[in-house]
């Protein structure tokens, strides 16, 4: 009975550590599609994302049917989800360029860099939860540590664009591009929101 149910603790973590990776993966693309603005590389990042919902769905799935979970259900469904909304911002930053056709930005670059090694560390913290949980720690205070420098280069474009000439052009050009930033800004905060879970996990487990 315990080799039952232990396998059923393990389907959860092998579905985490598969949306996390997929993350990651899509996070690469994003670096990729900015720095070429290749359209078959956002075709690759929206599949991507359509594979991360999936296996969120899967998920969620073996939630609504297992009593027996490695920690709380809501921390499974909640750090599923932060993992999900990362790649889903990811997605959509390249689909709101596509519609607005703005133009990839240094800053951007180095946001999606940085969103990359975000996505990695979030991945790794998720692999060493079950075994090695203070790793895990270590890995989501990089994660946020990482989350902070978005936001220092985030407010640095905002004051960027504030700063251009004051035509209708130029105002038009500025919401575009705000718009654009909010999305990546937003990718940061949810993998904030993981690294918090993942923290949370922790010291309930300990």
């Amino acid at each position: 009975m315990w080799k039952i149910f232990k396998r059923r603790e393990d389907v959860f973590h092998k579905l985490i550590e598969e949306q996390a990776s997929i993350t990651y993966e899509g996070l690469k693309l994003l670096v990729k599609y900015l720095e070429t603005l290749d359209n078959e590389v956002a075709q690759e990042l929206s599949l991507k994302e359509k594979e991360a919902d999936e296996v969120r769905r899967i998920l969620i799935d073996e939630l609504n049917r297992t009593f027996v979970t490695p920690f709380d259900r809501e921390d499974i469904f909640s750090l599923s989800r932060s993992i999900d909304d990362v790649i889903d911002y990811a997605d959509s930053t390249v689909a709101e360029m596509a519609i607005l056709k703005v133009k990839s930005t240094p800053y951007m670059q180095r946001i999606a860099s940085l969103l990359k090694d975000a996505a990695y560390e979030i991945y790794h913290a998720v692999m060493r939860l079950p075994k090695h949980p203070n790793v895990a720690i270590d890995h989501a205070q990089r994660a946020k540590a990482l989350e902070n420098r978005v936001e220092a280069v985030y407010r640095e474009a905002v004051a960027d664009l504030f700063s251009g000439p004051e035509d209708v052009h130029h105002v038009v050009e500025m919401l575009k591009m705000r718009e654009v930033y909010r999305h990546l800004s937003n990718a940061a905060d949810r993998g904030d929101e993981a690294a918090n879970i993942i923290a949370d996990i922790v010291v309930k487990k300990t």
